[in-house]
């Protein structure tokens, strides 16, 4: 299985304690790409026009991208929208973990939990995963699923992005066929046991493992 790592612009201080040791390869989105050529670890690919360093960390990430695919902005997407739809033109991989999605401003962590309803990234929804230091956000589309509970993580949340007809049959917290009409969130489930089960008929879904601080 082919997984690549993209790292975007958030807050270090929600990253994974791990991030830097975690195996690539790795892609880099504007500041993403500095904190990876920082942290030791060359990029295949960079993305973006990189508004948000200034001239010295330009020429440092510059010097690291021999070889580096380098996908310039446009006005169409953002740079994280842009990179994950690079990386999977490019490298068609089974798996797309972001990190550095979450924390900073709200703007653009909603425009990285809503990337999925985009017409273009919706099929390749499942493939992609956002992860931080407290959370892992998973996507699914209409099915049936079983699902493994990460060791690290207490609480189970479902998302529905879409209206749909969700089914959990063996969690903490049941439910049976809960038709919602717009997003929500049933938040603080809990697995029983170390796997869990849940059906939905039509729309996106998020299913999010969480841990306290």
């Amino acid at each position: 299985m082919t997984t690549i790592n993209l790292l975007v612009g958030g807050p270090t201080e929600n990253w994974p304690v791990d991030l830097m040791q975690i195996p690539g390869p790795w892609v880099g989105a504007d500041r993403g790409a500095l904190r990876l050529v920082k942290g030791g670890i060359k990029p295949v690919m960079v993305v973006g026009d990189f508004d948000s360093i200034d001239a010295a960390e330009l020429a440092l990430v510059k010097d690291s991208l021999d070889g580096a695919v380098i996908v310039k902005p446009d006005q169409d997407h953002t740079d994280t929208q842009l990179a994950v739809k690079s990386i999977f033109e490019t490298y068609a991989p089974d798996e797309l973990h972001l990190y550095g999605a979450t924390g900073g401003r709200l703007d653009h962590l909603l425009a990285n939990l809503w990337l999925v309803l985009d017409p273009f990234f919706r099929q390749l929804a499942p493939k992609i995963k956002i992860i931080d230091r407290q959370n892992t956000v998973q996507y699914f589309l209409p099915g049936t699923y079983t699902l493994a509970k990460e060791a690290d993580k207490r609480y189970l949340a479902f998302v529905p992005l879409m209206p749909m007809h969700l089914t959990l049959p063996d969690e903490k917290y049941q439910l049976q066929a809960a038709h919602n009409d717009y997003p929500i969130s049933w938040a603080s489930n809990e697995f029983v046991g170390t796997s869990g089960q849940f059906s939905f008929d039509t729309g996106v879904l998020a299913v999010i493992q969480s841990r306290d601080a």
